[in-house]
């Protein structure tokens, strides 16, 4: 690993993500890995489906 790439992980290991941040990380993950088995998922879907996740935890 090059000292650049070092100094840019150890960089990234004190970034503190706001609970907005990560959850805009998780949809970005979910719609990155569900899209590449299916074509017709949009990023509207995920945000749907999030919400609905959302409300169903929150009961």
């Amino acid at each position: 690993m090059t000292e650049k790439l070092k100094a840019l992980v150890e960089a990234a290991k004190r970034v503190r993500m706001s609970p907005q941040d990560k959850e805009e990380q998780r949809r970005s993950f979910a719609f990155g890995n569900t899209k590449i088995e299916n074509d017709l998922i949009t990023r509207e879907t995920i945000d749907r489906q999030a919400e609905v996740l959302k409300a169903e935890n929150a009961e």
